[in-house]
Formats: structure tokens, sequence, C-alpha cells
């Protein structure tokens, strides 16, 4: 049986919609860090906030349950948002790793579209970071040969 690369997922209209969404909402640090607003982006995955609510805890739990500290990828803020009245409110909103949004993705609906195809986003996203990440380790390791033999 012929198995297709990861890749190939790319190429789906529902991936390219979902990947330019979370692309265009996406924020970035002066230190290059990648970081997304949960109420940015729960429309775009298909929820009201009181659904995605649950999708993040259940995130978080998953984070928990490998030991690593929720609060390190789901930075609880608040966000002003202007109520049917006009009137003012401060309400929950969280900081989001790509790791958060990896969670949320797949512990979310999977039979929302925005969400099967944020599932393929960061699967796929995932997989280039871990290859570039492998180069660079290998190229590291190389170096550190010829700097040896140099030495």
């Amino acid at each position: 049986m012929y198995m297709t690369e990861p890749t190939d997922l790319t190429v789906a209209p529902a991936y390219r919609s979902t990947m330019e969404r979370l692309e265009t909402l996406k924020h970035v640090t002066a230190t290059e860090k990648e970081y997304w607003l949960a109420r940015e982006i729960y429309p775009a995955l298909g929820y009201t906030w009181e659904g995605f609510e649950g999708v993040i805890a259940r995130a978080m739990d998953a984070c928990s349950g490998v030991g690593i500290l929720p609060e390190n990828h789901f930075r609880h803020t608040s966000t002003m948002v202007v109520l049917g009245s006009g009137a003012k409110r401060n309400v929950v909103n969280y900081f989001l790793s790509r790791a958060a949004c990896y969670l949320i993705a797949i512990n979310g609906d999977p039979s929302k579209p925005e969400v099967a195809a944020a599932q393929a986003y960061f699967a796929v996203q995932t997989r280039r970071m871990e290859i570039r990440d492998q180069q660079e380790q290998a190229l590291s390791e190389h170096q550190r040969r010829r700097e040896l033999r140099s030495g």
C-alpha cells in the first residue's frame, strides 16, 4: 500500500484556508517566539467561546498528564471586550504557545472541518520543525567533529 507524505495534506483547500488563518493570527515576540491568543483563534476553529473553553481545559489536562506545567504554554491573561450594550468588560484569554495550539487541535472536535484542518496544520508544522531540529543537530555534530579533528 502506498503511503503519502504528511506534506500532501498541504494541498487540500481546507488545510490551506485554515493554515492561512492561523498564520495570520500568529503573533511573534521580539525574541521570535510564536504565540496565538485564544480569543482570536476560537472562531477560526469553528467554536463558540464556551465550547472552546472545554477544549482548552482538555488540552491543559493533556499537558499536565505528561508532566509539563500548563502555565508554560497556556498563559492566562484578560482582554477587554465591548458588550452589545456598548459597555466594556475584561474577559478571560490565554496566550498560547505552538504546543498549546497543537494540544488544542488534537483535543478538538475533528468533525469540525476547521479543527480537522488545524490538526493537519499542526501535525505538518510539527514534523517540519522536527526535521529542521534534526538537521541543525546533525550540522552541529558535524561541526564539532571537524573542530576536534583540526584542534
